[in-house]
């Protein structure tokens, strides 16, 4: 297996130092380490130099989002499998390893994550039950939330010619949408081994930065509606997108922005009947 380490990085030179030097303790080594600057100041690419003996191929590009050095990265890669890794996150020295040992036991799996550590604010903290990683066909559980993280997978690059890769129209949950899309039509396998250390709490993090994250879910979820589900599999996206509506709606008028909560209101009536047509019933459950 060849495979290329895509790290995208924005003004984070210190955590850049640490989530390189993970990758070149790895004991399997990858077939290359590339390293997206996603238009960091001068002072932040100081700690690239660094590296400069060590083979790490680095690419510069207008301030344009994570999707879009993710996506830089997969198109310059020269390997058939891809492990991203999130500048503030770390991998423990047998990540790989393992991950290329499961995919020679299950060769027909193009893509797998390990389990995870989780730091918030320097402190280690425990998931939720939800949150545990699972494996298999897992479309149902990714419509909820995030259940995949990037730092812990391994992906065949088949899956991005046929699904496309990371949606650079979307500034958040850009890894949300992408899950879903591939786990609409591929099983993901699970290591189930702490090999990735996982960060949190920092100021800088996109899910800190915008208010109703389930707005960026709501048009990934539309968009799965314009390919051909299974019936049970578009009730279930319906079933999402109602409640997601709702609670948008509701989080809308708490702030007084009336136009807004009449508009996600809206859309919870308007997939409230396209998922009667279908014969199924809002189950209504509470947002964990």
């Amino acid at each position: 297996m060849k495979i290329s380490v895509v790290i995208p990085t924005h003004n984070r030179e210190k955590e850049l130092r640490r989530a390189i030097d993970s990758v070149l303790n790895q004991a399997a080594k990858p077939e290359e380490i590339i390293v997206v600057d996603d238009g960091s100041e001068e002072e932040a690419l100081d700690v690239l130099h660094e590296y400069n003996e060590k083979g790490i191929k680095v690419f510069r590009q207008l301030n344009r989002g994570v999707s879009a050095a993710r996506n830089k990265g997969i198109e310059v890669s020269k390997g058939d499998w891809i492990s991203f890794l999130d500048s503030d996150d770390w991998w423990l020295p047998g990540k790989l390893e393992e991950q290329i040992n499961f995919h020679v036991r299950f060769p027909e799996l193009l893509i797998s994550q390990t389990d995870e550590i989780w730091l918030r604010n320097g402190v280690r903290i425990n998931p939720r039950k939800y949150h545990l990683k699972r494996g298999g066909w897992i479309f149902d559980l990714c419509l909820e939330r995030c259940m995949i993280t990037p730092s812990a997978v391994l992906i065949n690059k088949r899956i991005f010619e046929e699904i496309g890769m990371f949606d650079e129209c979307l500034p958040a949950c850009e890894d949300y949408d992408l899950w879903l899309r591939i786990a609409h039509k591929y099983p993901v396998g699970l290591i189930d081994e702490k090999l990735v250390v996982k960060t949190g709490g920092h100021s800088d993090q996109l899910s800190g930065k915008y208010w109703g994250m389930d707005r960026f879910r709501i048009k990934s979820l539309e968009k799965l509606l314009e390919n051909t589900l299974d019936a049970e599999k578009e009730m279930g996206v319906l079933d999402v997108l109602i409640r997601k509506a709702s609670i948008l709606a509701q989080g809308s008028q708490k702030r007084n922005e009336l136009e807004r909560a009449g508009l996600y209101q809206l859309k919870a009536e308007k997939y409230r009947l396209a998922l009667e047509r279908l014969g199924g019933t809002y189950k209504n459950k509470s947002q964990s």
